[in-house]
């Protein structure tokens, strides 16, 4: 079975790991985003993110919500939220309880997507608690990745901007990897035999 908790030390050897698929940045409507909504909702299991610019003074109101990260097993979007908005297919996606969207600590993601457009968020697994069903202690997805798969997530870029334009090659790259790694997670959970 799973180990309950891992050190950095653990991690450290580990292979890293990155998404191997496409990846889309859509900043605007048109054809790019109407792929992305056909390909999205034409799948069962989706990877689910966001990121936000950090802030580094203290007492400033927390930035809004810039980066919208969806992933199947094979291509990856990420959703700029500042000149786009939440489209209105993609929070029919959010909504949908059709399509189970995994990610970790989903709530508060799920709040600050609000902002954009109103949705009743459906169907999103957290694997927070989802991993707890199998003595999984830890909660970050660095350090569950390296339990559930045996390999690291990179946490490089985590505090970058992510409100630049365009976003580097190593932002598209982590932010994709947040999501995707998230499906793979879940899927090795649903093959894993659970005790009793």
């Amino acid at each position: 079975m799973y180990k309950e908790t891992i050190t950095p030390e653990e991690i450290e050897p580990l292979e890293l790991a990155a998404f191997p698929g496409p990846i889309t940045v859509i900043s605007q409507p048109g054809p790019e985003l109407d792929h992305a909504i056909a390909h999205l909702g034409s799948q069962r299991l989706i990877g689910f993110d966001t990121e936000t610019k950090p802030i580094f003074q203290a007492h400033q109101p927390r930035n809004h919500t810039a980066l919208l990260q969806l992933s199947s097993e094979t291509e990856a979007f990420l959703f700029r939220l500042h000149p786009l908005g939440l489209p209105q297919e993609i929070a029919d996606i959010m909504a949908s309880p059709y399509i189970t969207k995994i990610g970790a600590a989903v709530g508060e993601d799920i709040h600050g997507l609000q902002h954009y457009c109103r949705f009743e968020a459906q169907r999103f697994l957290d694997l927070q608690s989802f991993g707890e069903r199998f003595g999984i202690k830890e909660k970050s997805v660095r350090k569950m990745a390296a339990i559930i798969l045996g390999r690291k997530v990179s946490k490089a870029q985590q505090c970058s901007n992510w409100e630049a334009d365009p976003l580097s090659e190593a932002q598209q790259i982590y932010a994709a990897t947040d999501a995707w790694i998230c499906v793979m997670m879940y899927k090795a959970l649903l093959a894993t035999p659970r005790q009793l």
